[in-house]
């Protein structure tokens, strides 16, 4: 009797210590600020090779499936960090999760690159902030003398028909964003700012639109002076994505949802070494996307992005800097592509870039997507979905 009361009392402890080891992993967990939210785990998993983990599954339950020891889901590292990501948010490739809480500012580059094009890394990520409102209502002057050719070469073209059927979308929810050397006297990145569409990223829309209608695509442009409409609603440049987002549910609307494609068109701040880029013997203004991911969606929006950027790459090898994702913490985070599975934000060259190369790599990219445009009418129409 005396040894199966010890026993009963042993037994007891059990519960007891399981419930002081659950009350030190919550301190602990409390004590680093450690985050476990879906984001987390939805980034961690998805970064596993779904027809791996579905025959991970299957060799659950049937053993004829034998587990491989060298299967990175067996292996121990892979494990470990897999429980690290989801436990603390940290990732052991990134060093931006290790320095996050300590550098003031470093959370805020929580960029992650989808599809890394030539020389892309941690080090040369895309970050931009908006420029105060009394900056953009300061009017630069035009380099008049590097677009009297090109206007006379404008003039001699014939007018382009725009085809009845309106499917591509085409805006500047930054129409202020210009490029320094069609401006006079600009030399410093936050001076590349224009409401004259010749020299900012409305007039890259203009091409973009000319080039897709000779192809036969109708095309809608928004050409809204973003800067005029902040100020007319006391508003700051970062509710630029609000104004462009009514534009686009607007346009939806009056379109009676004929629109499939959506081109939000910018322009990087970063300098000439990154965004430019030689291509047998000509230059051409590097590309990049942006997909956010604060849309239940996004991942459609995602595989359009790297499609285009694949393609991109196939013809013209170093245009593209790649396909970044962006959350909330770097702004908007949804930048209106919830509307459809082909919204894009096309960021085209850089403050230095010139009106030639910009120019080369617009009708490059006009180009791709003409060919994936009707490549995929025609994949429709096969499928009886035309």
């Amino acid at each position: 009797m005396k040894s199966r009361g010890h026993f009963w009392i042993k037994a007891a402890y059990v519960p007891i210590l399981m419930i002081i080891f659950v009350f030190c992993l919550i301190g602990l967990i409390i004590t680093i600020n450690v985050t476990i939210d879906s984001k987390n785990i939805q980034r961690t998993i998805g970064e596993l090779n779904t027809e791996d983990l579905f025959v991970h599954f299957l060799q659950a339950e049937n053993h004829y499936f034998y587990p491989d020891p060298e299967d990175p889901l067996f292996t121990t590292s892979s494990l470990s960090s897999l429980a690290i990501q989801l436990a603390t948010s940290i990732k052991p490739t990134d060093a931006r999760t290790f320095l996050g809480n300590e550098l003031p500012g470093l959370r805020l580059y929580d960029t992650e690159i989808a599809v890394a094009g030539e020389g892309t890394n941690l080090s040369n990520i895309p970050y931009e902030s908006p420029p105060p409102t009394e900056v953009l209502l300061k009017e630069r002057k035009v380099a008049e003398e590097k677009l009297q050719e090109r206007q006379t070469s404008e003039e001699d073209k014939k007018p382009v028909t725009n085809p009845e059927k309106k499917t591509v979308f085409i805006y500047q929810s930054h129409s202020w964003e210009s490029f320094l050397p069609l401006l006079k006297g600009a030399e410093n990145p936050n001076d590349a700012i224009s409401s004259d569409e010749r020299v900012n990223v409305i007039g890259l829309g203009n091409r973009l639109a000319e080039n897709l209608m000779e192809r036969g695509i109708g095309v809608e442009h928004d050409k809204t002076n973003m800067t005029q409409e902040l100020h007319k609603k006391g508003w700051k440049s970062t509710k630029a994505y609000t104004v462009s987002g009514t534009i686009v549910d607007e346009a939806v609307v009056a379109k009676n949802n004929e629109l499939d494609y959506f081109i939000d068109i910018h322009r990087d701040s970063a300098r000439k070494n990154i965004t430019t880029k030689t291509i047998n013997g000509k230059s051409y203004a590097r590309l990049y996307f942006v997909v956010g991911r604060e849309h239940e969606n996004y991942l459609e929006n995602l595989d359009f992005a790297k499609k285009l950027h694949a393609e991109l790459e196939k013809k013209y090898p170093g245009i593209s800097r790649g396909v970044f994702l962006k959350s909330k913490s770097e702004g908007n985070g949804v930048y209106n592509q919830d509307v459809s599975s082909k919204a894009m934000l096309l960021e085209i060259g850089g403050v230095d870039n010139n009106l030639d190369e910009l120019e080369r790599t617009v009708d490059v990219f006009s180009d791709v997507l003409a060919d994936y445009y009707f490549e995929e009418n025609e994949a429709k129409e096969v499928n009886g979905n035309g």
